[in-house]
């Protein structure tokens, strides 16, 4: 899980000062992109290499109303990596004590290369996208 921080600008609000609902799928692009970086990687160097992740599939649960100049906590998880798609999801928060959950979302991503056409995703992005396996030893149950 990588967490990205933005802070809402004016012209992401509506009329009634409400983040409009299609910029959320902009902080869930914002999100993808700084997990790459944390990670070591870029969607750069993923274009560079003839391999492109398109949106397949999106959407979002709407929980409550970003404001201008709210800061927001954007959680990604890669959920699932198949030989040739991957799934984030996204946890939107209010920054602050508690965190208010403002929406949740899942985007699907096709791998292809440069003709469009579905592709083995390249084992280096796995290697680098690949959910974090939990510790020897540790527990998950509680």
């Amino acid at each position: 899980m990588v967490e990205a921080r933005l802070r809402v600008i004016y012209g992401d609000t509506d009329q009634m000062g409400v983040v409009y609902y299609a910029n959320y799928f902009r902080y869930f692009e914002f999100a993808r992109s700084e997990y790459f970086r944390a990670k070591g990687g870029s969607y750069s160097e993923l274009e560079r290499s003839g391999t492109q992740l398109p949106v397949a599939e999106a959407s979002c649960q709407y929980r409550a109303p970003a404001r201008y100049e709210d800061l927001i906590v954007i959680r990604v998880t890669v959920s699932e990596l198949r030989r040739a798609s991957i799934v984030f999801t996204y946890e939107l928060f209010r920054e602050g004590e508690p965190r208010t959950l403002l929406c949740t979302g899942r985007t699907l991503h096709a791998c292809v290369g440069r003709d469009g056409k579905p592709v083995r995703m390249p084992d280096a992005i796995v290697r680098l996208l690949k959910p974090s396996e939990p510790e020897p030893g540790s527990s998950t149950s509680t």
